[in-house]
């Protein structure tokens, strides 16, 4: 009788290969991956700054780092879409991802929150009380209130609404928001004011001399207009479009307060309130 032939035994699986996680990168590498990034931004921040417009030579004189280096990083940045290249003028401008970026931030843009660092600023650095306002229906509206150790007794605080003629934070507004909205505020007042508040401004045009005393300082300066004893100074915000979307008002007990247009309070609330605008987004333009 024929012998059944015995079945082969199934051949023994390979064992997996054990799974391999990447390698960690090197310090030197990771420290040569975060100065690659900061350049590459530093050179996106560049192109910005220069109005999003320009050439690879001002570029790289703007970083301050070698043409040929600034190309790189440019070639890596057109790929992502940060960056794109004019073919006729072979100018760098802004690419769709970057203006992407840039409109999301604007429409996360709050001036009172972006105010605030400057109040707490300002209340330290010359121990003044401060706030910021914005443009309500009924008046300049206050919507954040800086108070310093001492501080001053004044009736303002969140949620009051000031003077359009007599404070400083009216007076800013009036002169440097050109709406209809804001002038109509502005005639209202004056024409329910008493004869003697009316008589601390021009008698032939009012308004237009408020306005005009505004645009050549920068500012608005009150001394014992709005509030007997307080003095105060206030500077515009400005929004991405230029608009004056806030004000920066700092007062204080005129005694010990120097609300003059070219004194040290007025030029810190100016700094401040510029400071203030370029976080919202707002190019300061060069002076000729």
């Amino acid at each position: 009788m024929a012998s059944t032939p015995k079945k082969k035994a199934p051949a023994a699986k390979p064992k997996a290969a054990a799974a391999k996680l990447p390698a960690a990168p090197a310090p030197r590498e990771r420290r040569q991956r975060v100065q690659s990034a900061e350049t590459g931004m530093a050179v996106l921040k560049g192109l910005a700054r220069m109005g999003g417009n320009a050439g690879l030579s001002g570029l790289a004189a703007h970083v301050g780092e070698s043409p040929a280096k600034v190309h790189r990083y440019l070639a890596s940045l057109v790929q992502e879409g940060l960056v794109a290249q004019d073919v006729d003028s072979q100018r760098y401008r802004l690419g769709p991802e970057a203006i992407n970026i840039g409109l999301a931030a604007m429409r996360q843009s709050d001036p009172v929150r972006a105010a605030e660092p400057a109040l707490v600023r300002l209340r330290e650095g010359l121990e003044v009380t401060c706030f910021v306002a914005v443009m309500g229906n009924k008046g300049p509206t206050v919507m954040r209130f800086e108070e310093p150790g001492l501080p001053v007794t004044v009736n303002v605080r969140a949620g009051s609404v000031m003077s359009m003629l007599w404070s400083a934070t009216g007076r800013a507004f009036l002169g440097l928001l050109n709406e209809r909205s804001v002038r109509e505020l502005a005639e209202q007042e004056l024409a329910a004011a008493p004869r003697e508040m009316r008589a601390q401004l021009d008698a032939r045009q009012p308004i237009e001399a408020l306005r005009a005393e505004v645009r050549a300082l920068r500012c608005a300066v009150v001394r014992d207009t709005y509030l007997r004893g307080i003095s105060a100074v206030a500077a515009p915000v400005h929004d991405f479009t230029g608009r004056v979307c806030a004000v920066i008002t700092a007062l204080g007990a005129s005694g010990g307060f120097d609300p003059s247009a070219d004194g040290e309070i007025a030029t810190a609330v100016l700094r401040e309130a510029a400071a203030t605008s370029e976080v919202l987004g707002y190019l300061v333009p060069k002076e000729c």
